[in-house]
């Protein structure tokens, strides 16, 4: 099992955490399947929300919050039935902006999963404004159930009313949804082309600036993120981030980094690699490879 969750499990009910011990092994990122789920509130006699909410302390120990040492786990259940864990994320000495929110965490590894649905969230704080707004960005964003400890699970239209979102923007393909851009590139680079995918599925109605970064650790081990846009635009998550925050999930320290890759489209009216070497810089002495493809034509 993983040092960083020997603390939480002490904060789990007993017959939980002993079915759990086996699932946080060296592999484990803060994905749980829904059979695994099942099996979990079958051995602990949770209910499904009970269990979910009882799982927080797991979600938090992803956290990484140099600056607050505030300590936030989020779980998103997706459509499938399967639920994916974040937490917060701060960069050391760099402006609170570049931080990751616990609910963009677990969005995000959701995401970068396949889903295509978000249906409930689960946080041990309340959202914040910047969180309300990214969710409402998503696939029946209105519709997420929040789960709060000690508080009834709500809709997410009851925390943001009167709510500001991609279809005011005359965006009718919210983030989650099945979308691609074809960009166009030749390479031989795996991480280069690992990169082309993920710039492809990213989400950028607003700026066209389709864009993705994979970082590379010592061993070869790839960590992706992707940009996420919002309608508000700053609760915009970025693609440096997503993939520190992925790189943390699988248990990997920032100081093995020993690659960074930021591919953008041409077309993007913005660009991210003066954000995205603020970012890498602030954890990492390496310098960030910059790719700029044209998509291709229609």
């Amino acid at each position: 099992m993983q040092d960083r969750f020997v603390n939480s499990l002490n904060q789990l009910p007993k017959a939980l955490a002993e079915q759990l011990v086996p699932l946080l092994n060296d592999e484990f990122a803060g994905h749980l399947d829904a059979q695994q789920l099942s099996e979990l509130a079958k051995a602990s006699g949770l209910g499904d929300d009970e269990l979910l909410l009882a799982l927080l302390p797991i979600a938090a120990a992803l956290a990484n919050p140099p600056i607050s040492e505030f300590y936030v786990g989020a779980i998103a259940k997706g459509k499938s039935g399967d639920i994916y864990m974040g937490a917060n994320i701060e960069l050391p000495g760099e402006a609170l902006c570049h931080s990751v929110h616990a609910e963009q965490s677990a969005i995000s590894h959701a995401w970068l999963s396949g889903e295509s649905q978000v249906v409930d969230i689960i946080v041990n704080e309340s959202p914040c404004g910047h969180c309300r707004q990214f969710m409402n960005e998503l696939v029946a964003g209105q519709e997420i159930r929040i789960h709060l400890p000690k508080q009834p699970t709500a809709p997410l239209s009851h925390y943001l009313p009167y709510a500001f979102g991609p279809k005011d923007l005359n965006v009718t393909t919210p983030l989650l949804s099945k979308q691609q851009v074809n960009l166009a590139l030749e390479s031989s680079d795996p991480m280069v082309i690992e990169a082309l995918d993920h710039a492809s599925l990213s989400y950028a109605p607003y700026s066209k600036s389709h864009c993705a970064v994979v970082l590379e650790t010592a061993d070869g081990a790839t960590f992706c993120g992707r940009y996420a846009e919002n309608a508000a635009f700053n609760p915009s998550m970025m693609p440096m981030q997503m993939a520190l925050s992925t790189l943390l999930r699988h248990n990997r320290s920032f100081s093995e980094i020993k690659r960074a890759l930021l591919l953008e489209s041409a077309d993007g009216k913005i660009s991210l690699v003066g954000a995205s070497m603020d970012a890498l810089h602030a954890v990492a002495p390496v310098e960030l490879e910059h790719i700029v493809v044209s998509p291709e034509p229609n």
